[in-house]
């Protein structure tokens, strides 16, 4: 019987995804309990909704990969849930269930740097073959603590990785005061790359759950979005220069201020 099974079920490593999805979420102290509440929801929502499903479903092989997990500081990395295939709306639900049985709390500092290299890692040992592998990457504000954010994004991209931001651009919980009026700008510029990579600003919670919905399909279809101000081939630049590093300079300038712990 037992050979048999195993003629029959393909194992994990022989599955084969149009993307493996990897979903790192912030929750850094700058945002309060309400708001790591709503954004837990807000996900559960966006992965269980009929539209992700039927994008899922209309894919060449009609299924997917995804795998959450939650970051702060550069030694806070938390997995909500691991490695789960998706293929309809049963795999779905089950994912987004997973997603609200957990609770976060707010963690010390933001290192987006952290959270590219933990996605990085996660998508360089796959047990299954993925034709894209995309990190989905949400925060509240700019990289101040770990490695400087551009050489965690160059060394994703040099992977083959892509990059998609979330921006939040919402104020609330302990330590706003280190965030930034154009975050959106700040992923545009230092954090997303690679092929079809884009930014979803979010400039209220509820808007949240819709944008996320919206990324998902982008995401899954491998499509960028329409407004091509928002879309930016990260490692091929013209603009005029803009300073990555503000979020480590914000940190030392308040620190000095009022004596914070390095």
């Amino acid at each position: 019987m037992f050979s048999v099974l195993a003629a029959v079920l393909p194992t994990l490593a022989e599955e084969h995804v149009d993307v493996a999805l990897v979903l790192a979420v912030d929750v850094s102290r700058s945002m309060s309990q309400e708001e790591l509440d709503l954004q837990r929801r807000g996900y559960a929502a966006a992965i269980s909704s009929p539209d992700v499903v039927r994008a899922i479903e209309i894919g060449a092989r009609g299924r997917i990969a995804m795998t959450m997990f939650e970051w702060a500081n550069d030694s806070h990395v938390r997995e909500i849930v691991g490695w789960h295939v998706l293929a309809d709306a049963e795999d779905a639900n089950a994912f987004a269930a997973k997603v609200l049985a957990d609770t976060s709390y707010g963690q010390r500092r933001t290192s987006i740097s952290g959270a590219i290299r933990h996605g990085t890692a996660l998508l360089s040992n796959l047990p299954f073959l993925a034709d894209r592998r995309v990190i989905d990457i949400s925060g509240d504000g700019p990289n101040n603590q770990g490695a400087i954010v551009t050489a965690a994004r160059d060394a994703a991209l040099k992977t083959g990785i892509t990059i998609n931001g979330l921006p939040l651009m919402t104020k609330g919980g302990f330590g706003a005061q280190f965030n930034i009026d154009d975050l959106d700008e700040y992923y545009r510029r230092c954090v997303i790359g690679g092929p079809a990579s884009f930014v979803v600003p979010v400039n209220g919670w509820e808007q949240f759950p819709e944008a996320v919905r919206r990324k998902l399909i982008l995401e899954i279809g491998g499509i960028r979005p329409a407004e091509p101000a928002k879309v930016m081939q990260a490692q091929f630049n013209f603009e005029k220069p803009y300073d990555c590093e503000i979020g480590e300079k914000i940190w030392r300038k308040l620190r000095r201020q009022f004596f914070l712990d390095p």
